[in-house]
């Protein structure tokens, strides 16, 4: 469905208490119109909107997952740095096997961190619709 430009020429001024626009601006955020302008024009002209829907159960879950992303990236990072550390040590042979035991966990806490990323970030994608 392409909307069409439709030249508005047309003005109607309505005045509003603090109170009553205050209102007005609540239910205006709830939807998923652009514009002010858009809310209630549809109002008016009885169009259908579409409102949003926010699972405020999920609050709390959402929250955690934040403190986990954050957590992680810091594992990640800390991790990271010791890794790079080891790497200055190569000349002394005992951190040989270190290096080539530390490379591979490494490997694989950022492939399982990268997984956790990306389902945390489908879950608040969708959380955020």
């Amino acid at each position: 469905m392409e909307k069409k430009n439709v030249k508005r020429t047309r003005i109607a001024a309505v005045r509003f208490t603090a109170a009553e626009f205050t209102a007005i601006e609540k239910k205006f955020k709830g939807t998923t119109c652009r514009q002010m302008s858009e809310y209630m024009r549809s109002c008016l002209l009885n169009k259908p909107i579409t409102t949003r829907y926010r699972n405020e159960s999920l609050d709390e879950f959402m929250l955690e997952m934040i403190r986990l992303r954050k957590e992680f990236s810091a594992v990640a990072n800390n991790f990271n740095q010791s890794v790079k550390k080891l790497h200055t040590l190569r000349q002394i042979p005992e951190f040989r096997y270190w290096i080539s035991s530390t490379e591979a966990q490494r490997s694989e806490l950022l492939e399982r961190l990268e997984v956790i990323q990306k389902w945390m970030d489908k879950t608040a994608g969708r959380w955020l619709q």
